[in-house]
């Protein structure tokens, strides 16, 4: 059997352990004493801990292509590159643009995954990032392509993905998204609050009807204030929603990751990267949905100086919660894994590291830097 032999193993619901892992075809099929289960062990030091891997719910792009490219090479790119940084699963994320090039996106996800590609992490699905937004909290999402929450657009770019729609970005104040969130809820499909000048009575109506994630927390969306809580204080005010944040200490400030964390419950706190097609790469001149964006000193933002996405990559959003946030190990990792595969009703099969889930697993070095990344059995990616 394949697997690890004495490695220090996060193993769900015991914590971090020495102990023997064992894969058979692409599930974790042995935790325990016995080494001489395992015939053809893996690579380890000493020191490195095997975690589950990670699952980033959020994904514009990386290593220059960008999911809104809408080409299966494309996402075969961004896929490579993710597994590099321990992740092993992902929503390709899409962002407000015409129909036309949503439509191309939804069908190069819809023919990728038809593809059963191996290689680089999984992609669960989509994330649908407008065009259903606020005009008042634009961010980097071109103006031009802001459209009305639509039950029919929405079931036209759903229809084209193969159904492969898992979250849907969306503004719950505008006209008619009460609709859409409710029809969400019956598809099976995650309402989130995004580019929103939502207050608290639109989150609490939006809650009533299937609303149950906030969209990169703290950006694009309305603040806290003592007399209106907004989108933020309504974040942190309501247990049910799950929160994503890019903990990259540019997007949020260290005591505005502390905070959200403080005010969540445990699995209700998502590590997201939302990064775009320059990670990986050096700085230098990018875009964004046919906009410029100057990446420099680990930013990226348009020539109007908003921020752009990120390059932030997950092993180094787990890193800047333990280092720069005090957070635990074990719980920057959970923020990583089964958090998000709870929220995508995954976690059945992936997010922890127990007998039966699939072998997708990250051996992380000290320093958080990752030395190998194992989907389903499969090593894709190896320092």
């Amino acid at each position: 059997m394949q697997g690890f032999k004495n490695a220090l193993i996060y193993v769900e619901g015991k914590g971090i352990i020495k102990t023997n892992l064992g894969i058979e075809k692409g599930k974790i099929a042995y935790i325990g004493d016995d080494e001489n289960k395992i015939t053809c062990p893996l690579d380890y030091i000493d020191g490195q801990v095997v975690v589950a891997g990670f699952i980033d719910q959020h994904v514009h792009g990386a290593a220059g292509s960008d999911a809104m490219d809408g080409s299966v090479e494309a996402l075969s790119n961004i896929a490579n590159a993710l597994a590099s940084e321990g992740t092993t699963a992902f929503l390709a994320t899409t962002m407000t643009q015409s129909p036309e090039n949503i439509l191309k996106a939804m069908n190069a996800v819809k023919e990728y995954k038809g593809s059963n590609f191996e290689n680089g992490a999984e992609v669960l699905g989509i994330h649908l990032e407008g065009p259903f937004i606020s005009t008042k909290h634009i961010g980097a999402q071109p103006l031009d392509y802001v459209a009305s929450p639509s039950i029919e657009v929405f079931d036209k770019y759903n229809s084209a993905s193969g159904n492969n729609i898992k979250i849907v970005s969306l503004s719950p104040e505008t006209e008619g998204a009460d609709k859409l969130i409710a029809h969400l809820k019956e598809k099976g499909v995650i309402a989130s609050a995004g580019h929103t000048d939502a207050g608290y009575n639109d989150i609490e109506k939006a809650i009533e009807n299937g609303l149950s994630n906030i969209t990169h927390t703290y950006n694009a969306q309305k603040g806290l204030h003592h007399r209106e809580i907004g989108t933020v204080g309504s974040a942190m005010l309501f247990d049910s929603l799950n929160c994503e944040a890019i903990c990259d200490t540019i997007h949020l400030s260290v005591p505005a990751i502390k905070l959200l964390i403080k005010n969540k419950p445990h699995d209700k706190f998502t590590l997201i990267t939302d990064s775009m097609r320059a990670k990986h790469l050096s700085d230098g001149i990018s875009e964004l949905g046919g906009q410029k964006v100057i990446v420099k000193n680990g930013e990226a933002r348009l020539e109007n100086g908003a921020l752009a996405g990120s390059i932030l990559k997950m092993n180094d959003a787990v890193k800047n919660l333990v280092e720069k946030c005090g957070v635990s190990f074990t719980d920057a990792v959970d923020f990583a894994t089964i958090n998000p595969a709870k929220n995508l009703k995954v976690d059945n099969e992936r997010g922890s590291i127990k007998v039966g889930k699939n072998a997708d697993l990250t051996v992380l070095n000290q320093d958080f830097s990752v030395a190998q990344t194992i989907r389903n059995g499969k090593t894709v990616y190896k320092k």
